[in-house]
């Protein structure tokens, strides 16, 4: 659909003139739950005639772009070696490229909305002052939109979870960030969290937060956490996820039902792939199908070489990972941290498949139990392995549940966007 095809339809409904939106994410490409929900947003806004760039880091899988050719240069804080770079924790803090490029798309491209998503630590917080500096220079009623996909505002690791320790943690709530440094919480670096601990201090006092006109929370859970700072409580909405375009087809989909359970999502440690794994080695009789990738693969790949039942397909979209999750007799999520609303879980009971999830975070907000699906103690191999088995011997159990799948109605692509439209006009939805 061309812009000018997309403006006459808008306007044919009696929708208002098209919005420029400037999308912010650190990756520009297929990374994650936050690029998906970056990609198809800016996909989808552009379909109805409104006008999206994108500024972010370069990188050879860059996707989108912008007018301006602007983008910070690389950088990688998984990278053991990283710290050895003199300016890095400078840079990981407060970015002069990030401003001096983001000015360059700001004055090219004068958006209405600045969308941001994940920011810190490679395009750091100094973006919002430059957003502010710039509406303040040109006098434009721009506003500045976050969605939260995590806990980048409350906690220096983003997750409210050590990993060292693989345990939930509060700690630097209410700006008590020295405990990132005691316990180690990033990458178990104590001179990575040390940069991080610095990081949020840093712009705490700044109170570059105050900018934000409006803060997303895709899940009541994730509200409930954030609220927990008096100054964000005014800012923040919750709105779940949307869902992509789908054909929902039951009877269909039962017929095509196949004997294997699906784990299909982010390979690293918070996500309970562990418990996962030992669960599947005591159910040999059972297939397990993981699809995927991420920073724990190689050492997945060398855990499960003995296990015959499980069976990694690696990285998978589109068509063939919808008739994985299809196929599929239930899925299972065993996220051992604050999920926030995990695309999987929302995909799978979509794609008329029930979910076996952990109780934590915003998960229970998507699954209903005993009729969409079940949870279990986030951990708990035994309660897992009861699970596991007790579904997958009670067809009838999983039958109902992947019928009742098709009555859970969560917003699509459009019905999503007319709500964050109404955001981006600072009006309540």
């Amino acid at each position: 659909m061309t812009d000018k095809v997309a403006v006459a339809n808008r306007k044919s409904r009696g929708i208002g003139n098209p919005v420029r939106v400037l999308l912010v994410n650190k990756f520009l490409f297929p990374n994650g739950g936050t690029e998906t929900y970056t990609l198809k947003l800016g996909e989808y806004l552009i379909s109805q005639g409104h006008e999206v760039q994108y500024f972010g880091m370069e990188h050879e899988n860059r996707i989108v772009g912008n007018k301006a050719n602007s983008y910070t240069s690389y950088m990688d804080f998984h990278d053991g070696n990283i710290l050895s770079k003199a300016t890095y924790p400078i840079r990981v803090i407060y970015s002069v490229e990030a401003r001096k490029k983001i000015r360059k798309v700001l004055d090219s491209f004068k958006p209405d909305v600045v969308h941001l998503n994940l920011f810190n630590y490679q395009l750091t917080p100094s973006i919002i002052l430059e957003v502010v500096k710039w509406r303040k220079m040109t006098k434009r009623a721009c506003r500045i939109i976050y969605t939260s996909h995590d806990y980048q505002l409350l906690c220096p690791n983003h997750m409210l979870f050590n990993p060292k320790t693989r345990k939930l943690c509060e700690k630097c709530i209410g700006g008590k960030y020295i405990n990132c440094i005691n316990n180690k919480c990033i990458h178990g670096s104590r001179a990575k969290s040390l940069v991080g601990t610095a990081e949020a201090m840093y712009w705490k006092t700044r109170f570059v937060y105050k900018y934000i006109d409006t803060i997303i929370c895709c899940s009541e859970f994730m509200k409930s956490k954030m609220d927990l700072n008096p100054f964000f409580k005014e800012k923040t909405v919750a709105l779940l996820n949307f869902v992509d375009d789908y054909d929902l087809n039951i009877e269909k989909n039962l017929d095509e039902k196949k004997n294997y359970v699906i784990y299909f999502g982010r390979y690293s440690s918070e996500k309970g792939l562990g418990t996962l794994v030992k669960a599947c080695k005591r159910l040999p009789d059972i297939s397990f199908i993981f699809v995927g990738g991420g920073p724990l693969e190689s050492k997945l790949n060398e855990k499960i070489k003995n296990i015959p039942n499980i069976e990694n397909v690696g990285f998978k979209s589109g068509k063939e990972l919808e008739t994985l999750i299809r196929e599929a007799r239930f899925s299972v999520c065993p996220s051992e941290w604050y999920e926030n609303c995990p695309f999987s879980v929302i995909e799978s009971i979509m794609y008329g498949t029930p979910v076996l999830g952990t109780r934590i975070g915003g998960i229970p907000e998507l699954i209903q139990e005993g009729v969409t699906g079940e949870l279990f103690t986030p951990g708990d191999t035994r309660e897992l392995i009861e699970k596991i088995r007790n579904l997958w011997n009670h067809h009838e159990v999983t039958d109902l549940y992947s019928s009742n799948c098709g009555n859970d109605k969560f917003d699509n692509l459009g019905n999503y966007c007319n709500k964050l439209l109404k955001i981006y006009e600072g009006k309540n939805v």
